[in-house]
């Protein structure tokens, strides 16, 4: 038997209409910030990732699934989403539309050879946004409280950004002329990975997975500690934003990233998820000002931030949080000789194009065995074919829960779906949510909408 390869899923069933939702609630709020949907090839170049995220990290020097494609070309499985859309940015020239900033979201998978673990694979999939063209604290603040706000509204709670900054340029060399000094004397007292990082690029140890209850980590210089004015002065004005804002931050000098392109504002987004323990990281992202140039294209300000969705939709379950997930059919037509089955094809189509989350029998079944299946379905109703019935213009609808049972007018069978099935929604509706129900549409994209 062929099997799915390590370190991916299949996702069916619930969990598939989970994944939907939530992808369903990410381009609703995309929308509403004005943020468009890219798409960027799922390889690429292994020269884009390579010069984009940085030789020294760890994504390019274990992780990337390379490979030379028939034209001897070295190709790239995309290990994250930034270094495509910058590519994109330069390749079709968008730094000279005059619209910047360009502000971007995506949603996809990608590909990282590790271990696989609970809620980390080697085919993982991310949404994440870029804006690209703006050095505007207001845009860090912006990109932060859009990942809280998608958080919160998937019903997530004790959302809170962790928040620090790496500085620009003069400040960093202050930072890892500092670090690599107080770093020396205790090289040996650190792991294989950290001691190759030193040379290479010293801030990588900070993000070490290894040695990160280490004490020697614990007592290092702090990012903070070492910005210029200016920098200081920029990340006071993205904490002042994140304030107006209303977004839980806390100051956590720890925070670095992982990938070598960022300066300026970085954070990771955490939330309160009871199974989860100290590792509730839902997604984390900052500045990088430098890649576009880096590139091959113009000296262009950016930020963004990406999240797994597998990791996302790990928390919403640990945290028990209740989705509005279609579970139900409106109806179920149920037949018996062929001529009523080809009108249940037809009515099925009628009720489907008018909205109706509607289903029927494809394996000629007996009628008891169809009734079974409506119920597995959940169906509210069941709408039973009969030919005399038929030839008379009639047709007959039962409630699944109450047994009532109506025989009207075929031609009204619309009008009837709309108004029980409004009824029916609006009793199985508490008074509270009722009340309040016309703000929690405005929270969650109901597919119905």
């Amino acid at each position: 038997m062929i099997t799915k390869p390590k370190g991916t899923v299949d996702i069916t069933g619930t969990d598939a209409k989970i994944w939907k939702y939530v992808e369903e609630v990410i381009d609703s709020v995309m929308e509403k910030y004005n943020y468009t949907y890219i798409r960027t090839p799922i390889f690429e170049s292994t020269e884009l990732f390579h010069r984009g995220i940085g030789n020294t990290t760890d994504i390019v020097t274990k992780e990337t699934y390379d490979f030379v494609d028939r034209g001897d070309r070295k190709m790239t499985l995309r290990p994250e989403g930034t270094a495509g859309v910058v590519r994109s940015f330069i390749e079709n020239k968008q730094y000279g539309n005059g619209d910047l900033p360009v502000k971007v979201y995506y949603n996809g998978t990608m590909y990282r050879y590790e271990r696989p673990q609970a809620g980390r694979n080697r085919e993982l999939s991310q949404y994440g946004v870029e804006v690209l063209g703006s050095d505007d604290p207001l845009i860090d603040a912006e990109v932060i409280s859009l990942a809280i706000n998608i958080n919160s509204m998937l019903g997530l709670k004790g959302n809170k950004v962790h928040l620090n900054s790496l500085g620009d340029k003069e400040s960093r060399e202050n930072y890892r002329k500092a670090l690599t000094e107080y770093l020396k004397p205790h090289i040996n007292e650190l792991c294989d990975d950290c001691k190759a990082r030193f040379e290479k690029n010293p801030l990588r140890i900070l993000d070490c997975k290894v040695d990160a209850d280490n004490k020697v980590l614990k007592e290092a210089p702090k990012t903070i500690d070492y910005l210029n004015e200016d920098s200081k002065k920029r990340f006071d004005t993205v904490c002042e934003y994140l304030d107006l804002l209303q977004i839980e931050y806390v100051i956590d000098p720890k925070i670095v990233r992982g990938l070598d392109y960022y300066d300026h504002t970085v954070f990771e987004v955490h939330a309160d998820i009871p199974s989860f323990g100290n590792a509730n990281v839902l997604g984390g992202g900052g500045r990088y000002n430098n890649l576009v140039e880096q590139l091959g294209g113009p000296s262009t300000p950016c930020v963004g931030f990406a999240a797994g969705l597998d990791r996302l939709v790990m928390a919403l379950k640990a945290s028990e949080v209740s989705l509005p997930i279609r579970d139900h059919l409106d109806a179920y037509i149920l037949y018996v000789n062929e001529e009523e089955k080809k009108y249940a094809a037809y009515l099925s189509q009628e009720l489907r194009m008018a909205g109706f989350c509607v289903d029927t029998d494809y394996n000629n079944r007996s009628l008891k065995s169809q009734f079974k299946q409506a119920d597995r379905m959940k169906s509210t109703y069941y709408i039973l074919l009969n030919s005399e019935d038929l030839n008379e213009g009639l047709i007959t609808i039962r409630n699944s829960k109450t047994k009532e049972e109506d025989k009207i007018m075929i031609e009204y069978i619309i009008y009837y779906l709309d108004e029980h099935l409004i009824d029916q929604e609006m009793e199985e509706l508490p008074m509270e949510e009722e009340f309040d129900s016309c703000a929690k549409d405005h929270c969650h994209n109901h597919h119905e909408e």
